[in-house]
């Protein structure tokens, strides 16, 4: 009698323990999802799925992101969360919250569509210099008008439209893709050298600090370089222009990884025309930093 109720008393034990296993199998179901990333802001990436929905996809430090490498993409290269740019195509792998988030494990994709999305960036920032230009020569012609119909009642009318015109303008010229330019510093280099001169520091540090008090900030890092010398000499300048000074944002300014912007090496693709000769090189050895702030969360249509 005592055998038969220990082994029913073990019969239970061992369906409960099946049922508990099983349970957990369930609860850590892997969700797969592809789309292409519309925004980010901090660690929520923002995924638009093939059938138009949108996702939210959450990193942690321990996300594995990597791009896929080989003609069969079997293999991949580590890569940091900072690839994670608007427009790239991506492959998502990681279970639900209960915020309904994706907590993404594994992120991987491919190596042409990364370059494709950075050259869509840099595109995006050509397009904001020439309407900053634009802006320039706004508030010239506004300047201009101010003058001459000071005296005249309906005149200095029209040029307080034209000032709020200039001001609607500022902040739509301001804009890169779905992002608001907040504040930026510019770095220059010496011919030929990618270390950041120290006076530089307090600067970016500053920064950090203020891009501390945005809400939804990112920041973004881009090198150049001058014309002068071999293209490829350059582009690898400009890129380790970028590195330096993401490392002194990273390491002394304590920016988190995932606040910050792939950065971006521009090469001599936008060289700085101002003065003589040597003063444009000069003014073209440089690295841009910008705080951005997504324009949903900054309130700007």
């Amino acid at each position: 009698m005592t055998r038969r109720k220990s082994f029913g008393i073990a019969t239970i034990a061992f369906v409960a323990l099946a049922f508990t296993a099983l349970s957990s199998t369930v609860a850590s179901a892997q969700t797969k999802l592809q789309g292409v990333i519309k925004g980010r802001s901090g660690p929520e990436v923002m995924l638009q799925t093939a059938d138009g929905q949108t996702a939210v996809v959450l990193l942690t430090d321990s996300t594995d992101v990597g791009q896929f490498e080989g003609a069969l993409k079997a293999r991949n290269k580590k890569m940091s969360m900072a690839a994670l740019i608007p427009g790239l195509p991506i492959q998502v792998e990681g279970t639900m919250n209960a915020d309904n988030q994706l907590v993404a494990t594994k992120i991987r994709f491919k190596g042409n569509d990364f370059q494709q999305a950075q050259a869509i960036q840099a595109g995006m920032h050509e397009a904001n210099v020439l309407n900053q230009q634009q802006q320039a020569e706004l508030e010239k012609q506004n300047a201009e008008l101010q003058k001459q119909q000071e005296a005249l009642t309906e005149q200095q009318k029209l040029v307080e439209a034209n000032k709020a015109a200039i001001a609607a303008n500022t902040a739509r010229f301001g804009q890169l893709d779905d992002y608001y330019i907040y504040d930026e510093v510019t770095v220059y280099f010496a011919n030929g050298k990618t270390t950041v001169d120290p006076k530089y520091v307090p600067q970016l540090t500053a920064l950090a600090q203020k891009a501390g008090t945005v809400n939804g900030y990112m920041i973004e890092v881009k090198g150049y370089a001058s014309p002068s010398g071999s293209a490829a000499l350059n582009q690898k300048l400009s890129e380790q222009r970028a590195s330096s000074v993401s490392n002194i944002l990273l390491q002394q300014a304590h920016v988190p990884m995932s606040r910050m912007l792939a950065p971006g090496a521009m090469g001599e693709s936008q060289p700085v025309e101002k003065g003589g000769k040597e003063t444009s090189e000069a003014e073209s050895r440089r690295v841009v930093v910008r705080v951005l702030q997504n324009k949903a969360i900054a309130g700007i249509k």
